[in-house]
């Protein structure tokens, strides 16, 4: 049986990956329904608001590059920071940025890690 985290980390992995393919399902999955994040510009948004920011095509993402991600995690609680550079496009415009993600998550014995907060953070290139 995996470390809390080990599965943490593949939870931030899977979430990598959907982001990536715009999968709405795996999203829906892994982001609770309570879940708050804060933008790079400062504003809140809602999980409903990322499901759809994807399932609509206004964020598309073409690359995903991890620099770094470290993981703390306890048996029902864990954070994620992820350090890296993202591609693609927001609203059809262009857009290239190095973020970097601070992500809490939480587990419960009916489900596996779901991100209940979030921030971004734009940093300037490596």
């Amino acid at each position: 049986m995996p470390s809390n985290t080990e599965s943490l980390r593949a939870a931030e992995r899977r979430l990598q990956s959907a982001q990536l393919a715009s999968d709405v399902t795996a999203l829906d999955e892994l982001i609770d329904d309570a879940a708050w994040f804060t933008g790079p510009d400062g504003k809140l948004y809602t999980k409903q608001d990322d499901l759809t920011a994807h399932e609509t095509g206004h964020q598309v993402l073409s690359r995903l590059d991890e620099e770094d991600l470290r993981v703390m995690a306890t048996a029902h609680t864990g954070v994620t920071w992820f350090l890296g550079t993202l591609e693609g496009a927001v609203g059809g415009q262009p857009v290239a940025a190095r973020l970097r993600y601070t992500r809490t998550w939480t587990r419960d014995e009916q489900t596996d890690w779901k991100i209940i907060a979030a921030h971004a953070t734009f940093l300037p290139e490596a």
